[in-house]
């Protein structure tokens, strides 16, 4: 492999309001393959791929300047961002700790989603870029001082990126924390696989047997169904537009598919394959690896085509987004896979997008 092909670069992406400069950190590969980084939220803003026929498409929503990623944040879209303290809703945003009840911000209705008003995709991220091994690689870090949007414990939170020679993008987390404490990080990329227009017709497999009903709110039931014979079944590849628009309950309160899938069982370090989509008319596949116990499919319900970026209109089902997590709401239900964290100990996480062609 030409290493001299392989780079990280950084260079200024703009200034906050309150004069905080946003770096932006470009990783590329032999491949021709581009990932662009920037500190605001560790969002990534840009992922370029190749089609079956060699064609590259930035395949990632987004934005073309950092205000109007800034502005969005009023939307709750998250395009791109690093989501933490907390992926996903917490009940009430209230969360019972050794006894210790504590109240989150209500950023969703009457719940807490993704890890509040100010999380981790709002935050600027320490961002380091290198090469290493043939990897582009860029650290991003972040500590959250005890108390933030209610959390105990100061988070010391560390996220390297690294684009590999095979075209896939090896997300790391890590975290720890001086007391005890609650935490679920993910990463909130939206794809398209052809770049633009409907995701209806790109096709889903989802390896999980169960997935968690919810109530309004889009809060869980707390019951963990079978798929089987319902809308939710992807263990076979199906076209997300199949059946989206089945009289189902579930997909009628979320507007489509907005649900925690539960993945089968695995050990907690092992990585394994959560999800594929594929896009039959580019040929482009892109494949979800992780070591989280469940993973959220959600098919860009809320985009309602007043978000507009990179020549596109964000219209309804314009983009997916697979969230590898720990189940929503898992604080306050003690039989789920747990999210505390304590003194000492570490939180791990990993997420890998496997770029490919079909």
């Amino acid at each position: 492999m030409n290493q001299t092909n392989v780079s990280a670069t950084e260079k200024t992406y703009g200034t906050l309001p309150d004069g905080t400069e946003v770096k932006l950190v470009t990783l590329k590969n032999a491949n021709g393959v581009e990932v662009d980084v920037i500190s605001y939220g560790g969002i990534i803003t840009k992922m370029l791929t190749p089609d079956a026929k060699g064609n590259m498409t930035d395949i990632a929503l987004g934005f073309d300047n950092l205000q109007d990623y800034v502005a969005s944040k009023t939307n709750n879209v998250y395009f791109g961002a690093l989501i933490g303290r907390y992926g996903n809703r917490i009940a009430d945003g209230k969360f019972t700790l050794d006894g210790q009840e504590y109240t989150l911000a209500t950023n969703d209705g009457d719940n807490h989603l993704h890890g509040g008003s100010h999380g981790f995709d709002q935050k600027v991220w320490g961002i380091k870029p290198f090469v290493k091994d043939g990897k582009a690689c860029v650290e991003l870090t972040y500590t959250s001082p005890d108390g933030e949007e209610g959390y105990p414990g100061t988070l010391a939170t560390t996220v390297v990126y690294e684009l590999t020679a095979d075209n896939k993008l090896d997300m790391q987390f890590t975290a720890t924390t001086d007391k005890p404490t609650i935490v679920n990080l993910t990463q909130h990329s939206y794809f398209n696989l052809a770049g633009g227009g409907s995701i209806l017709d790109q096709q889903v497999q989802i390896n999980a047997d169960q997935y968690t009903p919810t109530r309004p709110g889009l809060i869980p039931t707390g019951e963990v169904a079978s798929v089987k014979d319902t809308p939710f079944d992807f263990r076979e590849p199906k076209a997300i537009g199949k059946d989206i628009n089945v009289d189902n309950e579930q997909l009628t309160m979320a507007g489509g598919f907005d649900h925690n899938f539960v993945l089968r069982p695995h050990a907690d370090n092992e990585l394994v394959l959560a999800a594929k989509v594929t896009d039959p008319a580019s040929g482009r596949a892109l494949e979800v690896y992780t070591n989280e116990p469940a993973i959220q499919f959600y098919s860009g319900n809320f985009l309602d085509g007043s978000l507009k970026g990179k020549g596109n209109t964000y219209s309804k089902n314009s983009g997916f987004a697979l969230e590898p997590q720990h189940n929503p709401d898992s604080p306050n239900h003690p039989e789920w896979p747990t999210t505390e964290l304590r003194p000492g100990e570490t939180y791990q996480l990993q997420i890998v997008y496997h770029f490919t062609t079909i």
